[in-house]
């Protein structure tokens, strides 16, 4: 006999709704580097080998390989081998080095934007970080878009792909960011199973796609002959070559896309016994072998796939609507190994395409509340992964639009977005060097970054797609930033709030009644300043008694937002004071005054003297300097925190 071991739903009872508001609002993502996707943190159990780890790397890296043979044929032309070569060398000898130093300095994955985060404080800083963000969504989006329109080439290049999806790769590459946005909304987790299978396929395929193509040049002197002939007759001498060559190869910069997203994965890797988040030794060796074989191997094919691509297919197969437009060693996959290898070749480079894009959906969720909603320049719903995903999403199908889904249009874009933050890399390293009192490295590693920063500007004036739409970024990013803080600017901002041994002990000693304080601006320490104010404090505010303390907050970078507080006791003059460091005066006046009603039971008084000047400078200098009309904003500040009147710390003005 079977028994319920619960009362059945009454299906008279109606069914509760989730709204479309709660349904967009109920995945949040959590800390910096704990977000949902490939980039989040792992915890110990569920980190893996560093080789592992790479094919994480790789699935953003070694995809390029699906395109970059072909717009680099496109962009360089007969001297795409020997700028190929160029960008190998300053691939292992700039970039290489420059992320190994990231790594060490930045292990839990927050990259060079962090490590110029730390290094230029305060608004500076900020506008510098922002700046970077736009650049780096430029990165994302394009990463996201390039590689779906190179995966819908594939497709329907393919000489098995049905007749109607000829012409269609605008409408296939819409359908394949749809079906990413799709996947996230549903939710992504982990899958570094998947990037280890994709990308161990996708590498042996282009192995022997590359080995027999090699075996044909080899084997063809006229070809190689025809293509000498044609490059010292186009060119001239060999200097003039190489000459060319160092000017043409921003254009190829697509090959340096890894090493950011190489850092990013670190919080992935498996460490050392003996590691700890201070000093994770283990992880940081197992990044630089990371970052070492993934740019060795890269590196490897780069050259070979390039001199392959030039050597053995005609000129006129890279032009728009050529046969090996956007998908070269696939057209030299189905040329030398038959229709039934090609494909096979094809559904790989479709599949880690299409899981690129993903990657760097990922890498967007997790770098927006990273820093936007910790700078208090994002609304609410930025902390929510759906409403993210459906606003890229848009965005994603907007620049497909508008490059008509285009391979070789949307190279500029990425070149840009990677030249920029690898350049941004060199100057953060740079000046890591500088601080540890490190000269000669020093130097190296400004050698390496005015290097960047020339490819960067020549990239630039010679494509300006990518400034235009990281522009565009840029800007959107401002005055969503801006507009975000106005309207946060009276939020409570503290994330904890802590009290010292002396500061306990003040409060101990205030046993029942009131917890009275003055607050008092501390750029003046003099005991007849507080003097003077505790005797106005009597007189305009009737303070009642003697045993009032003075708060002071002493205002340090007003540029953060959100902060850990923690108020400390001190004796001055004989007078009792709080002390608390932070970035504003009146919001952590409010929190510290909740916090004290909270942990006493007693009820906080607060007694102000109005501030002097124009109310409408005032107001500017509380936005970007953390002052300003400091009582009326106090108010209002608790005023929002605490809607119960009665449960409210007073606030009194004379």
């Amino acid at each position: 006999m079977t028994t319920l071991t619960r009362v059945p739903a009454d299906p008279s009872e109606p069914r509760k709704r989730t709204t479309l508001r709660e349904w967009l609002m109920a995945e949040t993502a959590e800390g910096a580097g704990k977000q949902t996707g490939p980039h989040g943190l792992a915890d110990q159990h569920h980190r893996k080998t560093w080789w592992q780890v790479m094919c994480l790397t790789g699935v953003d890296y070694f995809s390029t390989l699906g395109y970059q043979p072909a717009i680099a044929a496109l962009a360089a032309g007969l001297l795409s081998p020997l700028a190929t070569v160029i960008l190998v060398v300053v691939t292992l000898a700039g970039a290489l080095p420059v992320y190994r130093r990231v790594a060490k300095e930045s292990p839990r994955g927050e990259g060079s934007i962090a490590m110029l985060e730390r290094l230029l404080p305060r608004w500076g800083g900020k506008l510098v970080v922002l700046a970077l963000l736009g650049f780096a969504a430029t990165d994302f989006m394009i990463t996201m878009t390039l590689s779906a329109a190179d995966a819908s080439a594939h497709l329907t290049h393919n000489p098995f792909a049905p007749d109607f999806l000829h012409g269609q790769e605008l409408v296939i590459t819409l359908a394949l960011l749809a079906g990413l946005g799709v996947v996230f909304l549903r939710g992504f987790s982990e899958a570094i199973k998947v990037a280890v299978f994709l990308v161990a396929a996708f590498l042996a395929l282009n192995l022997v796609v590359v080995l027999v193509s090699l075996l044909h040049v080899f084997t063809s002197p006229v070809l190689v002959g025809d293509w000498w002939t044609a490059l010292n007759q186009q060119h001239g001498n060999p200097v003039m070559m190489v000459a060319l060559a160092v000017l043409v190869f921003p254009k190829l910069a697509l090959g340096l896309s890894g090493f950011e997203t190489g850092v990013a994965v670190m919080p992935q890797i498996r460490g050392a016994q003996g590691d700890t988040e201070e000093n994770p030794a283990g992880r940081i060796r197992g990044a630089h072998k990371l970052l070492t074989t993934s740019a060795i191997i890269m590196s490897a094919f780069l050259v070979t796939s390039s001199l392959s691509t030039v050597v053995l297919i005609p000129a006129q197969e890279f032009q728009p609507g050529g046969k090996a437009n956007g998908r070269a060693l696939a057209f030299l996959a189905h040329q030398y190994l038959g229709d039934g290898f090609g494909t096979v070749y094809d559904v790989a480079t479709i599949a880690i395409l299409w899981f690129a894009g993903a990657s760097a959906m990922a890498g967007l969720l997790n770098l927006v509340p990273r820093y936007l909603p910790r700078y208090g320049m994002a609304p609410a719903w930025a902390r929510a992964i759906r409403p993210l995903v459906l606003v890229f999403t848009v965005v994603a199908f907007v620049i497909t639009v508008i490059f008509d889904a285009d391979v070789d249009a949307q190279g500029g874009a990425y070149a840009t977005g990677v030249l920029v933050l690898i350049t941004s890399a060199s100057v953060a390293v740079t000046l890591a060097a500088r601080d540890a009192g490190q000269k000669k490295t020093m130097m190296a590693f400004g050698l390496v970054a005015t290097v960047f920063v020339y490819t960067t500007i020549a990239n630039m004036v010679e494509r300006p797609d990518g400034i235009k739409i990281a522009a565009v970024f840029i800007l959107g990013i401002l005055v969503v930033s801006f507009a975000s803080r106005v309207r946060r600017s009276f939020e409570l901002r503290a994330t904890t709030i802590k009290l010292d041994e002396q500061a306990l002990q003040f409060l101990a000693s205030e046993e029942e009644g009131h917890i009275r304080l003055i607050a008092h601006e501390p750029k003046s320490t003099e005991a007849q300043r507080y003097i003077t104010k505790f005797k106005h404090a009597q007189l305009a505010s009737h303070l009642p008694g003697t045993d009032a303390m003075f708060i002071e907050v002493v205002v340090e970078d007003s540029s953060d937002f959100e902060e850990e507080l923690l108020v400390q006791g001190r004796i001055r003059h004989g007078y009792r004071v709080l002390e608390v460091h932070s970035g504003n005066v009146p919001n952590t006046l409010a929190a510290v005054l909740l916090h004290l009603r909270d942990v006493t039971g007693l009820m906080p008084h607060i007694y102000f003297r109005w501030t002097e000047g124009n109310p409408i400078s005032n107001l500017l200098k509380y936005l970007f300097f953390g002052e300003g009309e400091i009582a009326p904003v106090t108010r209002e500040v608790l005023r929002e925190a605490e809607p119960d009147i009665t449960r409210r710390p007073w606030v009194h003005v004379g």
